[in-house]
């Protein structure tokens, strides 16, 4: 499939036709990525990503302990005041 590079304001830019949106679920912000005069074009990586799952996952190890219990009770206020929800 051919795209024309056509012009955007200052910039430069190229129409994406919908039937290729759709097909690579593409929307809102996307990554650009530049090597060997190629501009690849990915979805933009949520930085939490897959979090739930390796918590859930670390939980049913047992591998979820605080690892510094102790740092976590060693002023009056953490033992009187907080309070985990």
């Amino acid at each position: 499939m051919k795209a024309s590079i056509v012009r955007i304001g200052n910039s430069q830019g190229i129409r994406i036709p919908k039937v290729v949106l759709e097909q690579t679920h593409l929307s809102g912000e996307v990554e650009l990525q530049v090597g060997d005069r190629q501009i690849i074009i990915r979805s933009v990586k949520k930085p939490r990503e897959g979090w739930a799952e390796k918590f859930r996952a670390m939980a049913a190890r047992g591998d979820d302990k605080l690892l510094d219990a102790d740092a976590a009770s060693q002023t009056s206020w953490d033992k009187e005041e907080w309070e985990w929800k």
